[in-house]
């Protein structure tokens, strides 16, 4: 039998590619390796969003040219958004490479897996097919991830994802529909819903299918079973009333929300072409709160892009703290081929990019051990993931506020237990559990 192994880069929607290529090469008859070096096909699930992604990519690549020199037989195989990014020279530059398929070509794997030397070896360019309609084999029974769109109909300046996956385009409400419900019957009870920009989900659809987020958020909400409903990434230009009302009314979704800001300085959104500025987005951040007081707010923020002040980086600091997020993702630009900030002047030394990340890390560390700070002494419903990666004895979960807990005794992966917190860092909560919720 040919055993695999996936490696994945990036996002969660690679994650989720992923899961659909382990489902497609089992339905092939090909069993899952548990880890690299027992496996003879390696596939690559990769990212390109920043430089540090590729360079990791590259480093594996290089790795695995070692061993195919050794294992003639090794097929290497490259999937994902570096892989269209790179399309027209893969093979050229990374002649060990036995194939590769871009995001939108998932569905297409094996087809150039067993092409032969008249046959294509990659499949790119096209995104008409969802790779939620292809076999999956889930990483945990209680979770899953719901693709609802792909691609992204935003320009922001420094983001190569439309280049990767296409323009958006939105799911049909009623397969979404029918495969929440098929999770909920397997047993599922958190999903978490996928897209580049989940809340403008269902502009492109026929009137006769039209569908708006909202209006979807509720209608999950509905399914009985479904107790857990997470959505990742919304465009702050998106985020609209009957969406915070979605989410607030409705009991499944969780009081988290991901909101990326990118830079606090209304002159480099601009330049970000973000179409917002920083007061519009704090305007929106005292909507949220007002609707859901409780809910656990997170953010992305890149440091150095093109032309940043010490003002403008001021004003990133100065919005953080205002919005006092529980947590946010730091990233320091990286100039992407293809994109229109590549080619901006004014591109900061790596030392002062580093220098900055330095000073906006410790903010963020402040204020998120702050905000767990504030948590203890609350009881939280839990949801136990299994045992903690440093000590079998205690187990590790997620609250509603999407928060790391740490809890004893253990709990059956897939139980919501009720924990009261007695301690925290500013990356985990910890505490005791008082009551099992459900099983």
């Amino acid at each position: 039998m040919q055993r695999f192994h996936v490696t994945t880069f990036g996002c969660q929607m690679n994650v989720h590619d992923s899961e659909r290529i382990k489902g497609m090469l089992e339905a092939a008859g090909m069993g899952e390796a548990p880890d690299s070096e027992q496996a003879n096909v390696l596939v690559f699930n990769t990212c390109t969003i920043r430089e540090r992604a590729d360079d990791r990519l590259i480093q594996a690549l290089n790795v695995a040219r070692g061993r195919k020199e050794r294992e003639p037989d090794l097929q290497i195989v490259v999937a994902g958004c570096w892989a269209e990014s790179v399309r027209d020279d893969i093979f050229r530059d990374f002649p060990w490479v036995d194939a590769a398929v871009g995001p939108g070509r998932i569905g297409a794997l094996r087809d150039v897996m067993n092409a032969d030397a008249t046959s294509e070896r990659g499949a790119f360019g096209s995104f008409d097919d969802f790779a939620a309609d292809l076999p999956k084999r889930r990483e945990r029974s209680h979770q899953a991830w719901l693709q609802l769109s792909m691609g992204c109909n935003s320009v922001c300046s420094y983001c190569i994802v439309p280049s990767v996956r296409g323009r958006e385009r939105s799911r049909n409400v009623r397969e979404i529909l029918a495969e929440a419900n098929q999770l909920a019957s397997e047993g599922v009870t958190e999903v978490v819903l996928l897209g580049q920009n989940v809340n403008s989900y269902g502009r492109d659809l026929a009137p006769d299918a039209r569908c708006t987020f909202a209006e979807l958020l509720r209608a999950i909400d509905a399914i009985d079973g479904i107790d857990r409903i997470r959505f990742m990434s919304p465009h702050p230009k998106d985020m609209r009333g009957d969406v915070i009302a979605a989410m607030a009314e409705s009991p499944s979704v969780c009081n988290q929300l991901h909101l990326p800001l990118q830079s606090g300085s209304s002159r480099i959104l601009k330049r970000m072409r973000r179409t917002y500025d920083s007061e519009r987005y704090l305007e929106l951040v005292a909507r949220v709160r007002e609707a859901m007081p409780d809910v656990a707010l997170t953010t992305d923020i890149i440091v150095g892009f093109p032309g940043e002040t010490e003002e403008d980086f001021q004003e990133t600091l100065r919005v953080y703290d205002e919005a006092a997020f529980d947590h946010a993702y730091t990233f320091i630009y990286s100039a992407r081929n293809g994109t229109e900030a590549a080619g901006f002047d004014e591109q900061l030394p790596d030392d002062l990019k580093h220098e900055r990340l330095g000073r906006l890390v410790d903010l963020v560390q402040d204020h998120a051990a702050r905000r767990n700070t504030a948590l203890i002494g609350s009881i939280q419903e839990v949801l136990s993931e299994g045992p903690s990666r440093k000590d079998p004895e205690i187990c590790r979960g997620k609250t509603r506020g999407n928060k790391t807990t740490l809890f004893t005794p253990a709990a059956p992966v897939g139980t919501v237990v009720s924990v009261r917190i007695e301690d925290s860092t500013s990356q985990t909560l910890r505490g005791q559990v008082v009551s099992a919720v459900t099983v």
